[in-house]
């Protein structure tokens, strides 16, 4: 009999470093989703999820919850400007007024991975992207050298081939 592993160990959870204008609408709903369970984790109201890498980043600032609520803020605003009603109150009420630092290989790493999900999911969505080199990032985040980052999970090709050639 096979064992099922802890949910926070499977690797789930996405959040994204990309600017969401670039998610498809499963992608969008998704992205709320998760970072509302990950800000759930950050207040410690969770029992699952605490040592998921995709928390790293937040969970090392000064404010997690803060950090996430500042996260959502901008996933919400762009579910408004495509029609979809994102409850807001969801949203922590304390915001992180600064920036994280992410390196370009984690983003160009997010890039081809999104964009290997919109080709399936949504062509013309993945048409109206396909041109874009370096995509925008998240405005949390202020991208830096770097390669994919280590909490990632990827092969190691692929980190390779998230190297940032200055």
């Amino acid at each position: 009999m096979a064992v099922a592993r802890p949910a926070e160990v499977t690797g789930i959870m996405r959040l994204w470093t990309l600017h969401p204008k670039y998610l498809d609408a499963k992608g969008l709903v998704a992205l709320w989703r998760e970072a509302l369970l990950a800000q759930e984790v950050l207040r410690g109201k969770t029992r699952g999820y605490k040592h998921h890498p995709q928390l790293f980043r937040f969970a090392k600032t000064d404010h997690p919850p803060a950090t996430l609520a500042a996260y959502l803020k901008v996933v919400q605003a762009e579910a408004g400007q495509r029609g979809y009603k994102f409850n807001v109150a969801k949203i922590g009420r304390r915001r992180f007024r600064g920036r994280l630092k992410e390196t370009r290989g984690q983003l160009l790493y997010e890039w081809r991975h999104l964009k290997r999900k919109l080709k399936k999911r949504d062509p013309r969505r993945f048409r109206d992207f396909v041109s874009v080199k370096i995509p925008e990032s998240h405005p949390l985040f202020r991208i830096v050298s770097g390669e994919v980052r280590a909490w990632e999970k990827v092969k190691q090709q692929s980190r390779k081939a998230g190297r940032l050639r200055d």
